[in-house]
């Protein structure tokens, strides 16, 4: 019996370590494309086309998983002069051709460009130019569902942010205002209108500040698991299409008016008058690597954007900081202002290659020490 025992118990032992070492090389790689493709039953694919994609989400690679660790390094032992010379060419600006990526979910899975993918984490980059292929879960699960009714939408309309709703159906009720907004604008403007335009519009002068009311009045802490897009589509939904006033708390419910135009309308009186307290300076820094010999041109242009307020040529991972001050008030959100501006005034410059934005959270600036004349009076 006692030896008997103790053969059990070293078998455990022998076991519970095996399994151990099993579970921990399993963690130190990326995830497998295949894996997570059975897993979700994603083989419907729609091709994206060439976007930026967030080097957070890269998760996993379609045939050389193995080769990487969890935070897409190489492993010891591996050659490695390819991401060498991947590094160096980041360094000198040359243009890499966008990576290969395989979307699933909101999780991306390395086609072609593993090295590129390397080097682009290591020099702390927050996202990089791909060519996306999605594969769409087809199981009929909740989460599933409302992931394709959100993608539909994303597609169709191309807006700048996900709004992410918890329930069924409710996507074709913002679809259905987009289509009335985009009516009324063509009525309004005597022509014709493209959907995204209007798309585009619905959100920055209805959506948006709608949120950012529900978001004022905390009216979200009253419906645990919700979301502001929930509010705003049950709150639309019976006050614009169903006409059923409701009480939504001091002072928001005289801000919703009973039609969406007059609603918009209001908003568009309201930026700037009634809100001047929710106008405030958002201070940048943008890191940006530009193609060889093109620094000082790219200054130039830099330089000429009002909201730009210092420049620097620097030595490292990167060729220059930018300093930037801008301004927002009560219909935008930070993200979105920065975002907009680095998409819109810097990145559509010829030779801008990358750019890594960073948001101070705390700071403290001494003031110039006064300057003194030959009298020893402050100048």
């Amino acid at each position: 019996m006692g030896i008997t025992s103790w053969k059990s118990r070293l078998l455990q032992i022998f076991n519970s370590s095996a399994n151990s070492r099993k579970k921990n090389a399993e963690m130190s790689e990326v995830k497998s494309f295949k894996d997570q493709q059975k897993k979700e039953a994603a083989f419907d694919s729609r091709d994206r086309g060439i976007r930026t994609a967030p080097l957070g989400r890269i998760v996993g690679s379609v045939g050389r998983y193995q080769d990487f660790d969890n935070q897409f390094r190489f492993k010891r032992n591996r050659p490695s002069e390819r991401l060498k010379w991947i590094k160096e060419s980041m360094r000198l600006g040359r243009q890499l051709k966008p990576v290969e990526l395989f979307q699933i979910k909101d999780e991306y899975y390395v086609l072609d460009g593993n090295h590129r993918i390397a080097a682009a984490k290591e020099f702390g980059h927050d996202e990089i130019l791909a060519h996306i292929v999605e594969f769409v879960p087809s199981e009929d699960s909740l989460v599933n569902i409302l992931y394709r009714e959100r993608a539909e939408f994303a597609d169709r309309t191309q807006l700048p942010v996900e709004i992410n709703l918890t329930e069924f159906d409710q996507y074709a009720h913002l679809t259905d205002q987009i289509i009335e907004h985009q009516e009324y604008l063509q009525h309004e403007k005597g022509d014709m209108i493209p959907f995204e335009k209007a798309a585009l519009d619905w959100y920055r002068t209805i959506y948006r500040p709608l949120c950012t009311i529900i978001k004022r009045g905390k009216l979200v802490d009253s419906f645990p698991g919700r979301s502001d897009a929930d509010l705003y589509s049950y709150i639309t939904l019976h006050q614009w299409k169903k006409g059923r006033k409701r009480r939504y708390g001091i002072g928001i419910a005289k801000l919703i008016e009973q039609n969406m135009e007059d609603f918009r309308k209001k908003m568009t009186d309201l930026k700037g008058i009634e809100y001047p307290e929710m106008k405030r300076e958002i201070t940048v820094f943008i890191l940006i690597n530009v193609q060889a010999k093109k620094e000082l041109k790219l200054i130039d242009r830099l330089y000429e954007v009002k909201e730009v307020k210092e420049i620097y040529s620097v030595h490292g991972d990167v060729d220059l900081l930018v300093k930037v001050d801008l301004t927002r008030d009560l219909l935008s959100s930070d993200a979105e202002i920065i975002s907009q501006f680095v998409q819109e005034k810097v990145r559509m410059i010829p030779g801008i290659n990358s750019t890594n934005t960073l948001i101070p959270g705390f700071s403290r600036i001494k003031k110039p020490e006064a300057r003194l004349n030959d009298s020893g009076e402050a100048k």
